[in-house]
């Protein structure tokens, strides 16, 4: 067998599965060791598959071994947000009961993953309806960021909380999520990998459950941005080449000034400097710049933006049973969009619509933005039991990201080290609409001067979590 798979890229995995120096079912061993050794502390997943998960891999390895080749996905563990339906496993959406089974058909995006044979190793845990940035659930248990102390656990990231904590984990070595206001970029920054948030409409939200339809994009999760780059285009429906590494030398960046750098962790600030510091050595060219609109979008944002009354209006149509037993922190947003009326619902999409274009017009001067991905370290669990303290750190976690959902761009996170309390920080990299090709290369070579992930930070300190015990006595859904 290659050498540890947690040290190659998914091209070189693709290679060797294909070469036979590596299977698929070796693949899915170290990913079930990894799982089983930390899982009781980590909590990545609503439901493991198991022996299905294994069943696939030998099945995967027989006909790599007789020339057949479904796609570049072929063989990698992939984990999945509890939000994608896939078929026979059941969608709790971060609720405290499954969908009815309509909701386990897989949608174009697991579609794709299946359809190449990709192991779906299992559901991720999620916020409740995807609606929180810092990745807690009272249902199910929150997940445990692995780079937390082990005696004082802290948040993941949400709403994919389970997505980003299963890569830091090796159970998994791909990750789907969706993304909102941040829900992949905020998990990947706070637990040291990367993530994709791709235009709104790129690709079909079929067989997902909603948030807010408006706003919902599908987004991957990966260690790497190659890696992104390499599933980006295993899965994109126009079937691109995996994009290239673009040149820095030249590239123009422009840093967000306004907004997105107040009240933010002073550590956290200066990894992102530093990282800044090092593009323009590299021949970047940096300008600062001052985006349009940020406080008008904002201000909708806290208001519930469009979410709250979509999210509300999805419930009433479908499962109005369920909102007296939603989380707490859940329920207030959806209550307070009982007092938006049509018109103020209309007045906020056509707000967001107009301040997407004027922002826009940033990039007849800048190839790309970049941002502080999230400007706070992740919160200790304990403290996010106040709900005031909730409430202050889930809006500072989602403002950076929730910017580029609100204008309609395409974004990456990438990490730039450990904060002063030894928690991943991220850059976020921004795009114009439907020019995630671009964004990828420019993000590549960003990730080829700041390194990557793995490079970069180490092994996450799973070693601390193994013997400590779970935060909840609920056990993930088995199924086999």
């Amino acid at each position: 067998m290659s050498a540890n798979p947690q040290t190659r890229s998914l091209a070189e995995i693709a290679a060797e599965l294909r070469d036979g120096t590596l299977r698929s079912s070796d693949l899915l061993q170290q990913a079930t060791a990894r799982h089983d050794a930390t899982e009781p502390h980590l909590n990545a997943y609503r439901t493991w598959c198991g022996d299905r998960a294994r069943k696939q891999a030998g099945a995967v390895d027989t006909l790599l071994a007789t020339g057949i080749d479904l796609g570049p996905l072929m063989g990698v563990p992939v984990s999945v947000k509890d939000l994608f339906g896939v078929p026979g496993l059941p969608t709790f959406a971060g609720t405290d009961a499954a969908f009815p089974a309509d909701r386990e058909v897989s949608g174009p995006v697991v579609g794709a993953v299946l359809a190449q044979s990709g192991i779906v190793t299992g559901k991720t845990h999620t916020v409740e309806f995807a609606f929180g940035g810092l990745g807690t659930n009272p249902h199910a248990g929150t997940p445990v960021n692995p780079w937390s102390a082990p005696d004082a656990p802290r948040a993941p990231g949400g709403s994919s909380a389970g997505a980003g904590v299963s890569l830091a984990q090796g159970s998994a070595l791909l990750a789907l999520g969706t993304d909102t206001a941040g829900s992949v970029r905020i998990p990947a920054a706070l637990t040291g990998q990367t993530a994709l948030k791709i235009t709104h409409g790129r690709w079909s939200l079929d067989g997902i459950v909603p948030l807010s339809p408006s706003l919902d994009t599908p987004g991957l999760l990966a260690r790497s941005i190659a890696d992104l780059a390499f599933a980006f285009a295993a899965i994109d429906p126009q079937r691109p080449e995996v994009p290239a590494n673009g040149a820095v030398t030249g590239l123009r960046i422009g840093v967000i000034q306004n907004t997105v750098w107040d009240d933010i962790d002073p550590s956290i600030a200066e990894n992102t400097r530093t990282a800044l510091q090092m593009l323009e050595k590299s021949g970047a060219s940096l300008s600062r710049v001052t985006l349009a609109c940020v406080d008008e979008v904002l201000a909708i944002f806290r208001a519930g933006g469009l979410a709250a009354p979509e999210l509300r209006a999805f419930l009433d149509r479908n499962f109005p049973e369920r909102i007296a037993r939603l989380d707490p922190t859940v329920l207030a947003r959806v209550q307070a969009a009982d007092d938006v009326s049509a018109a103020e619902y209309l007045q906020r999409a056509a707000s967001l619509a107009h301040c997407g274009r004027k922002a826009a017009e940033v990039f007849d001067i800048v190839d790309v933005l970049v941002s502080p991905t999230v400007p706070i370290t992740a919160p200790r669990l304990a403290d996010l039991a106040d709900g005031e303290t909730y409430r202050r750190a889930n809006m500072m976690a989602l403002r950076n990201t929730a910017l580029v959902n609100l204008f309609g761009w395409c974004a990456v996170t990438l990490p730039t080290g450990l904060d002063a309390h030894g928690i991943p920080s991220g850059l976020q990299i921004i795009a114009p609409p439907m020019q995630e090709a671009r964004l990828l290369a420019a993000a590549l070579a960003v990730e080829r001067v700041i390194g990557s992930g793995p490079e970069m930070l180490g092994a996450a300190p799973l070693s601390n979590t193994t013997n400590n015990p779970p935060l909840t006595n609920r056990r993930p859904h088995e199924t086999v």
